[in-house]
């Protein structure tokens, strides 16, 4: 049976849209309670700017955290998003060490329109800022992987359907920059089975899904309950690489509306469950997992 590889992203896109201050403590105690459930990795923070996400305000501390009291046994690679060389400067401190990252995150998105309120720039100026970022990644002493988040590859909270071929440039000019991990985002949930097909068939001809770099992962929401359903697409397309987030938590803040709060990740233990219904191995721990969604539940009081 094939491995599959899961990412959880709850300590970080879980998080970063909760009303309630939570703790450094508490988010490094499900980082840890993740570990022990022997998920791949774990997106543990963002070194975004406190003004446009406080909740992701204290990174350094959580990773301080991490790395004076870490999990037990090996742990999983820790991954981190930065969105601009302000935020690699953060994170450059944090590269060696017992809590060292082993993978940056990038985001663009394939929808103008939530670029620009999401980073405030078009996808061609995002892009161009992601040049010294890479270029100072690659110089690094030690080897550090990017991961290149590609958001609305489904559709858009603004602008509607996106076009396949809209998220394919996107890639392609990810995988110029050097990124070794392209992330296809359903942002608000839209996947079904016929449009996720669509758009994994295009990117397989454009650019093949194959074991070799760069990495292909699907990043789901579940607003409709859809998201299962795009998993087993995704596994029959070739791809073998998916992020969750414990608990549902989650939903990016830029795709809100008001009066509704964007839709949660797909939950971990649910992905997970579906990749092993369909044939599939993870190394996760489902009894482990469940500890660690009891905990992510209580810090945000739900």
């Amino acid at each position: 049976m094939s491995h599959v590889r899961i990412t959880d992203v709850s300590p970080r896109d879980g998080l970063q849209n909760e009303a309630a201050i939570i703790s450094a403590g508490d988010k490094a105690q499900l980082v840890r309670l993740l570990c022990a459930a022997h998920v791949d990795e774990v997106e543990v923070t963002s070194f975004v700017s406190p003004k446009w996400v406080p909740q992701l305000g204290d990174a350094a501390a959580v990773l301080a955290d991490l790395a004076a009291h870490p999990p037990a046994g090996t742990r999983p690679m820790y991954s981190a998003l930065v969105p601009n060389e302000k935020g690699l400067d953060s994170a450059t401190s944090f590269l060696t060490g017992p809590a060292a990252l082993g993978k940056l995150s990038l985001f663009a998105a394939a929808s103008e329109t939530f670029s620009q309120k999401n980073t405030n720039g078009s996808i061609a100026q995002v892009l161009e800022r992601f040049v010294p970022v890479m270029q100072r990644v690659r110089a690094l002493p030690q080897r550090v992987l990017v991961r290149g988040y590609v958001s609305c590859v489904i559709a858009c909270p603004f602008e509607g359907t996106i076009a396949p071929a809209a998220v394919i440039d996107v890639c392609k000019r990810l995988i110029a920059l050097g990124v070794d991990e392209i992330d296809l985002g359903d942002t608000i949930g839209a996947g079904t089975r016929e449009n996720m097909q669509s758009l994994l068939h295009a990117y397989a001809r454009e650019i093949g899904i194959t074991p070799s770099q760069p990495l292909v992962t699907l990043h789901l929401h579940d607003t409709f309950g859809r998201a299962a359903d795009c998993v087993r697409v995704a596994l029959d397309a070739g791809v073998t690489s998916f992020d969750g987030s414990v608990a549902g938590l989650g939903g990016c803040p830029y795709a809100s509306t008001p009066g509704r709060r964007a839709p949660g990740n797909i939950d971990t233990s649910l992905l997970v469950r579906t990749v092993h219904n369909t044939g599939f191995q993870t190394r996760v721990d489902l009894d482990a997992l469940a500890r660690a969604g009891e905990h992510a539940r209580r810090i945000v009081q739900r």
